[in-house]
């Protein structure tokens, strides 16, 4: 009975092996089969982080902060003031200006004026030097039929001579109007040099101070910081009065409408990966149930060892090899971004597909266009343009448009 037993304990015990490495057999040949068909063209990370545009409002002059137009956690639309400075200096100096240039076009206008006043007088001096060359004919001609009247006593002597001077007095005359002319030409060709090859508002005194209004308009224009994108207000360090300087940042604007993923993928995982391939990304925020869909735009220049405040100096001292990480840009799809939002900074799970190796590990084809564009600022230039033809139109004597 005892051999028995022991028999059957053998008998199951064989079994129950058999059944165990078959399983773990069908597991290995499961899992060989799921890596060779699956699993090797993924290459997954959990080092990997939302990234945006951070937008800093700075002033571009220095002033007093009398108005802050938006705070933290609030969402602007592109051109809306941020935040206002104290703007009575600046009105002051575009009025200056302004006065300048209006006195400057009326100048240059009797500039142009003169011209034909000076035209005018041209041909009046021509005009006596005609009439005086036809006085001076006509007492020459005079002189000349009486010349032989005197030898045989037909007109006296002293009526001779009165011819002789009043030819003498019309060839002065003559010359003196033809210095007049001259003289005549010289100032116009004087004047014209002043606006020659130029009009009214291209001559260069009005262009001067043309250009000081657009630079006093431009001032006061800046002195309210307008949000230069659609986003979001973060960490607003601007306070009422403060009195900030040119450059200092006082918030940041966050498009969260255009936001993409930095993965740190290890040097190991590179090779595979290719820019092109698609990309499924998961969110610390919202676990497993949300599934971000996103392609692969870019890789890094450099590790992130190697842009670090302190590199390592890894040619001293002991050495310990670490793996280096090199970020790779992965896009997000407009719609998962608008479906379910995110905020700069968050933890990202993502796994690239790297079946398709037909594309390339690094850019070589330059930007054809802006990354990120803005046309807010474009009104302030168009805004000065306006003012300087308003000026100009209504001091030129011409109807503003």
């Amino acid at each position: 009975m005892t051999e028995l037993n022991a028999s059957e304990f053998k008998t199951a015990r064989r079994r129950g092996l058999t059944i165990i490495a078959s399983t773990m057999l069908l597991v290995g040949l499961a899992w060989g089969g799921w890596h060779w068909l699956h699993g090797r063209h993924h290459q997954n990370t959990d080092n990997a982080y939302v990234a945006g545009n951070a937008v800093q409002i700075t002033p571009q002059t220095g002033g007093t902060v009398v108005a802050i137009g938006a705070d933290d956690t609030d969402f602007v639309k592109s051109g809306q003031v941020m935040v206002k400075l104290d703007d009575a200096d600046a009105r002051v100096a575009l009025d200056q200006a302004q006065a300048q240039l209006a006195q400057t076009v009326r100048e240059v206008r009797s500039l142009f004026a003169n011209n034909s006043t000076l035209k005018a007088q041209v041909q009046l001096r021509e005009a006596e030097l005609s009439r005086m060359q036809t006085e001076a004919n006509r007492a020459q001609a005079d002189v000349l039929r009486r010349t032989p009247l005197v030898a045989s006593g037909a007109i006296g002597k002293e009526e001779y001579q009165h011819a002789i001077a009043q030819s003498t007095a019309a060839q002065s005359a003559v010359a003196a109007a033809q210095s007049a002319v001259l003289a005549a030409r010289e100032q116009l060709s004087a004047s014209q040099t002043q606006t020659e090859g130029t009009t009214l508002s291209t001559h260069p005194s009005v262009q001067r101070a043309a250009a000081k209004v657009r630079e006093a308009d431009l001032a006061l224009q800046r002195l309210e910081l307008r949000a230069p994108v659609d986003g979001h207000v973060a960490k607003r360090g601007v306070q009422l009065g403060q009195r900030v300087s040119p450059g200092a940042p006082l918030m940041t604007l966050i498009a969260l409408n255009q936001l993409w993923i930095d993965a740190n993928f290890k040097e190991g995982q590179l090779d595979s990966i290719r820019i092109g391939q698609p990309a499924e990304m998961q969110a610390d925020v919202y676990g497993s149930k949300v599934i971000y869909h996103g392609t692969v735009i870019g890789m890094g220049a450099g590790t992130g060892a190697a842009f670090a405040l302190l590199p390592a100096q890894n040619a001293t001292g002991n050495w310990i090899k670490i793996v280096q990480r090199v970020p790779v840009r992965i896009a997000i799809d407009p719609k998962d971004l608008a479906e379910h939002p995110l905020r700069v900074g968050l933890s990202m799970d993502v796994t690239v597909d790297t079946a398709d190796q037909k594309g390339k590990t690094l850019n070589d084809t330059p930007r054809s266009a802006p990354s990120v564009v803005t046309n807010v600022f474009d009104a302030q230039s168009q805004s000065a343009d306006q003012r300087v033809e308003r000026i100009i139109a209504t001091h030129s004597g011409r109807q503003a448009r």
